[in-house]
């Protein structure tokens, strides 16, 4: 199974740990991920992307981006999810939770 995240962490030079999810195991528990349509495959198989490559077995589940965040006694404070993978939390917003905290 592969494990991107150092590469991620190399790759964007972070003074923060990284976590891989292997299998998607958390992010099926918070209800995240989702099979890539059959219908789609072939598509992003001719744009050179492998999903079963990258996720180290057969299937084509992908994660849905999400941002969550979650004090020291585990309640969720914050959150932002959308399937539309182009859509991300405002990084000021999640900075003035944050504050918040």
């Amino acid at each position: 199974m592969p494990d991107h995240s150092l590469s991620t962490r190399e790759k964007n030079e972070l003074a923060f740990d990284v976590l891989y999810d292997k299998g998607y195991k958390v992010a099926e528990l918070f209800g995240l991920v989702f099979e890539l349509p059959e219908v789609l495959r072939p598509i992003y198989a001719n744009l050179g992307i492998d999903i079963p490559e990258y996720n180290g077995d057969s299937t084509f589940k992908l994660p849905m981006p999400a941002t969550y965040i979650i004090n020291k006694k585990g309640e969720i404070l914050y959150h932002f999810v959308d399937a539309d993978y182009t859509k991300r939390s405002e990084p000021a917003e999640i900075v003035e939770r944050l504050r918040q905290g």
